[in-house]
């Protein structure tokens, strides 16, 4: 009785949402045992180009809007894996990211941001983690084919600043391996995210190519 009473509080505590990205490489906020999900990515390390500001090697991305009039507008380019951010014809902000894998791919084509939430949860992806210990007993675990036990609990991905733009698929904070890697969205570092979160409206045009 005491594990279900635990587990039902925890449960309750979800939001549930329709998009997709979690998977075997997202690396979890610090209660999922690390905290690369939202440190980002250094870029470099992946054999890219760097990508630079001011003569310097801005690996996280930068941002230069502040103050910029025009209309905002957002380019996602799949093959540089980096997501650059107009106002106007002015370039104001370029960060590195990680896009949908083969499996999963992020479609090219022109839409809009149609949604904003902060604090957004995967409907689908999370971990399965024993309610006493902490432990994570499912660390890839789909609402679709795992079921947490007793004891157990099923604590849906995070995906702060998220910005749905085609169906399920949005921009969010997460886990930069340094490669397409997601089930379809586009992960930024979480500074980044944030950046690009509190500077684009609902309706922002968002360009995949």
């Amino acid at each position: 009785m005491k594990y279900l009473l635990i587990v039902a509080s925890l449960a309750s505590a979800f939001l549930f949402s329709s998009c997709y990205p979690y998977d075997p490489y997202y690396q979890g906020t610090s209660n999922y045992g690390g905290s690369s999900y939202l440190s980002g990515f250094d870029n470099t390390q992946a054999g890219q180009t760097p990508i630079r500001h001011n003569g310097q090697v801005a690996s996280q991305g930068y941002w230069d809007g502040d103050g910029v009039s025009g209309s905002p507008k957002i380019l996602i380019n799949l093959d540089d894996q980096r997501a650059y951010y107009f106002k106007g014809d002015t370039l104001v902000g370029v960060t590195p990211i990680s896009t949908g894998s083969d499996t999963h791919g992020t479609p090219r084509g022109r839409y809009k941001v149609t949604q904003k939430e902060a604090d957004h949860k995967s409907s689908l992806y999370g971990v399965i983690k024993n309610v006493e210990t902490g432990q994570t007993i499912i660390s890839d675990a789909d609402t679709r084919k795992h079921r947490p036990g007793p004891g157990e609990v099923f604590v849906h991905a995070p995906m702060p600043n998220f910005m749905r733009f085609n169906g399920a698929i949005g921009m969010h904070a997460g886990f930069l391996p340094g490669y397409p890697a997601s089930h379809g969205c586009v992960r930024m570092p979480k500074s980044m995210a944030k950046t690009f979160f509190d500077n684009t409206p609902h309706g922002t045009p968002v360009i995949v190519e």
